[in-house]
């Protein structure tokens, strides 16, 4: 399999300026300090590391390549892989954008991942083998023996509830599809009339009664999108919980902690 682009999303919602970011006195979430580095350059330096991956798109405003540029600089070791690009008003645009120019698996992530390791790029590059998209899922159980507090949201289906792990695997560009789910903007699973549009009434409906697994309820969205689509069910429950607020701060804070102490 040809080598592997990622893309990191670290803009800001339009016209919204994140919390975490007015707590730390900083202008993006992906530059909040965490164990004493910019939350992005912890999910940077995962993906520079692995022999998989060709190189790395930011996806972030201009005006802020400067900043994270340094950054990287100052780190050593991952300049040679990573480049910057201009993000888009929605992620659909920001995936697309970052992608041109690359035939090969795209695997698309966030800056707020910090706990993302090897072990699940390595899963997402092995589904992209077989599957035309892959997406990673912790399942509840999962997530709560690596934090009580880990997550709160799950999708529940008749097989079990997961969460995602805002990990996202495409074969190629011709994948870019499933992508435009996220045109709007990321609070997709918030906005119903959304769901409808994408999923159909008939397979919002099983997956609301809990009447599919949850590989029969992606097939039945592969048929729709045209794209075969791969659960990936990371053992891992520290995949699902990214920096999203002050209580995942801290829990994510915690576990990296911990992490480096064993």
């Amino acid at each position: 399999m040809p080598h592997v682009r990622t893309i990191v999303l670290a803009a800001q919602r339009k016209g919204q300026v994140d919390p975490l970011a007015l707590r730390f006195g900083t202008s993006h979430k992906c530059l909040v300090p965490l164990h004493d580095e910019p939350l992005i350059i912890h999910v940077l330096r995962t993906l520079s590391a692995h022999p998989d991956v060709e190189s790395i798109m930011v996806s972030i405003e201009p005006e802020i390549f400067q900043t994270i540029g340094t950054i990287v600089e100052r780190d050593g070791g991952m300049a040679d892989k990573i480049r910057f690009c201009a993000a888009a008003d929605n992620i659909a645009d920001s995936v697309r954008n970052a992608a041109e120019g690359h035939d090969g698996p795209l695997i698309v992530t966030t800056a707020d991942n910090a706990l993302l390791k090897a072990a699940s790029v390595n899963a997402m590059v092995g589904a992209l083998q077989s599957h035309d998209v892959a997406i990673a899922m912790a399942s509840r159980e999962a997530v709560l023996a690596a934090h009580p507090e880990g997550q709160r949201r799950f999708y529940r289906f008749k097989d079990g509830e997961f969460s995602n792990c805002n990990l996202y695997g495409l074969r190629d560009v011709s994948a870019l599809k499933a992508a435009e789910f996220f045109r709007g903007g990321g609070q997709f699973a918030k906005k119903a009339s959304r769901i409808v549009q994408a999923f159909g009434l008939i397979n919002l409906l099983l997956l609301r009664f809990r009447l599919v697994s949850l590989p029969t309820g992606l097939d039945r969205i592969a048929k729709r999108i045209g794209h075969t689509i791969a659960p990936v069910i990371l053992r891992d429950g520290t995949q699902a919980i990214d920096v999203d607020n002050d209580r995942t701060y801290g829990i994510v804070e915690h576990l990296m902690a911990q992490q480096r102490a064993a």
